[in-house]
């Protein structure tokens, strides 16, 4: 069963990328948080995350995120400049400043913008696309208004998390309305949402044979180590020793560094007093000691 790493701004950079690949790995592609223009440009950090030298030898795929075809036509372009040949389109971000902006899960609610997105794709026929999507943003009958537009889209998947947009991570994945959208979309279908075990993924396998695989976010967070078969306690030890060894050489200063490592732990599955040890650490003779704690 196919299995990819969510993008999670914030916590899956390139360096976590390249720790969990190398430290665990069986996961067959590392999705990038999302690209996006500001003042018609896109920034320079989102350039280094999807330049295949900054994620050599891991299988990356970027991310980008349109309120139109022509946003999304520039951002392929120089995606295609770096030599991507495979692309995923975000139409699931619920962040409310996306979505205003016609972004993200906003975007379901425009089906002429989806349309002129969907021309983009056709006109690059040499892209292997896949989506990301919501339910829809306020109603899932917006998911239901886009498919057969999304049907018409040269994509190798649809990644569907089945929460609606104003709901971000709140409430439960409801999986009926999965399979209702599922059984309107043509292409292949991957789930996403609320998947902790890989007893879990086994389940939904067996209960949707036909679902090509799983896009693993918050539960990967907090378990590392599930997609493999290394000790937690090992996996820990040796992510952390390359993220703390790249934060400490490419960031200055005591907060910009504990800043990265403290989202290197926030969702980690890990005792609660040892967490909080870990988060509340302000200086880093400090924070050695708390991670000292774990006995990784």
């Amino acid at each position: 069963m196919y299995i990819a790493f969510a993008p999670l701004q914030g916590y899956t950079d390139a360096v976590y990328r390249r720790a969990h690949h190398e430290c665990v790995g069986e996961v067959d592609e590392y999705y990038t948080p999302f690209v996006r223009i500001e003042k018609g440009e896109i920034r320079k950090k989102d350039l280094h995350e999807t330049d295949p030298a900054t994620n050599n030898g891991v299988p990356t795929v970027p991310q980008v995120i349109a309120r139109d075809g022509d946003e999304f036509a520039h951002l392929c372009d120089i995606l295609q400049g770096q030599g991507h040949t495979r692309i995923d389109l975000n139409m699931g971000c619920p962040f409310p400043m996306q979505v205003k902006a016609g972004r993200g899960s906003g975007l379901l609610q425009h089906p002429d913008r989806i349309k002129e997105i969907q021309h983009e794709m056709l006109r690059r026929p040499e892209i292997a696309f896949s989506v990301k999507m919501r339910l829809g943003q306020e109603s899932i009958d917006e998911g239901l208004a886009a498919m057969p537009i999304i049907n018409e889209m040269p994509l190798i998947h649809v990644t569907l998390h089945p929460r609606l947009g104003k709901q971000q991570y709140k409430g439960m994945a409801d999986r009926e309305a999965f399979v209702r959208l599922a059984e309107e979309c043509r292409h292949q279908m991957v789930y996403n949402g609320d998947i902790a075990t890989m007893e879990e993924i086994r389940g939904l396998q067996q209960l949707w044979p036909n679902l090509k695989g799983v896009m693993l976010g918050r539960g990967l967070l907090a378990r590392p180590w599930m997609t493999g078969d290394k000790k937690p306690a090992q996996v820990l030890h040796n992510m952390h020793t390359i993220v703390y060894r790249n934060a400490v050489e490419k960031l200055c200063g005591d907060s910009q560094i504990l800043s990265r490592l403290h989202a290197f732990w926030e969702y980690v599955d890990i005792d609660r007093k040892a967490k909080k040890a870990i988060m509340k650490a302000t200086t880093l003779p400090r924070y050695r000691e708390a991670v000292a704690t774990l006995q990784l």
